[in-house]
């Protein structure tokens, strides 16, 4: 199994090897983001006391490891079709199980890249060291890993079903939750009822914790907890629809014609 799903990371890396455009995804645009919110808070930091720097920064890199990790499962299907390769895939001696492994892996490598060159460029610019916290934010960062890869399986079961209409929900879900997870502001700025809804979401209670820890250098055992069993229970439920999903293409025929798109 492993020589197989080693074979898919490699098929994956190659393809950013060969590709500036695929490169840019994870250097071009997270630099950018950086650069422009970093310089905004930088302004922001010199108007108020209460130093919003930290936080911003922190949320910005943080929130580029969930966007990654959900990028790296959904973009590895699309990319499939576009180059009509899905079939190809699935005709070899490859299960649904090792390209689902295959593509949470990259989730971890590109995460991994993008969010030491975002803490080194931070560093460099506004002089803020993530690392100053030290451990107490890696448990934090694993939840966002496993919440990407469940918004990922999710996203990559309805671009199987609804071939290249469903493509543009590849980069709109992780925004979609963006605004009441609780990114770059706490929970208690948003209205009641969106409360509600940030509260069943694991990305809220690892943001919660991460200004946390970023205050006190300690981990919020509770936060940690709400955000690893809902990870379970979204984890769950996402394979568990993917393989539902993938079963019902696959019955349907919908693996024949996503090929030939």
């Amino acid at each position: 199994m492993w020589l197989r799903v080693s074979a898919l990371v490699l098929r994956y890396l190659f393809l950013y090897r060969r590709s500036l455009a695929r490169a840019g995804e994870i250097v071009f645009w997270p630099v950018m983001e950086l650069l422009v919110w970093g310089f905004l808070t930088t302004y922001l930091d010199e108007l108020s006391p209460k130093k919003p720097m930290v936080y911003l920064l922190g949320g910005l890199i943080f929130w580029d490891v969930l966007y990654r990790s959900q990028q790296a499962i959904t973009l590895a299907v699309t990319e499939e079709i576009w180059v009509k390769n899905l079939l190809n895939i699935f005709l070899a001696p490859v299960s649904i199980f090792e390209l689902m492994l295959a593509t949470c892996i990259m989730g971890i490598i590109k995460s991994l890249l993008t969010g030491v060159l975002l803490s080194v460029l931070a560093l460099l610019f506004y002089t803020f060291n993530i690392l100053d916290v030290g451990l107490a934010l890696v448990p934090f960062l694993i939840c966002l890993l496993l919440f990407g890869w469940a918004m990922g399986m999710c996203t990559m079961a309805l671009v199987l079903r609804f071939g290249q209409a469903a493509e543009a929900l590849v980069w709109g879900v992780p925004f979609l939750i963006q605004p009441i997870s609780a990114v770059f502001y706490p929970v208690a700025v948003l209205p009641p009822w969106l409360q509600v809804i940030a509260k069943l979401l694991p990305s809220t209670y690892v943001f919660e914790g991460m200004r946390t820890a970023l205050d006190t250098g300690e981990v919020s055992l509770s936060l940690l907890g709400l955000a690893l069993l809902l990870n379970l229970i979204y984890l769950v439920g996402a394979a568990a629809y993917f393989g539902w999903m993938f079963a019902r293409v696959r019955e349907k025929g919908g693996l024949t014609r996503l090929g030939m798109e």
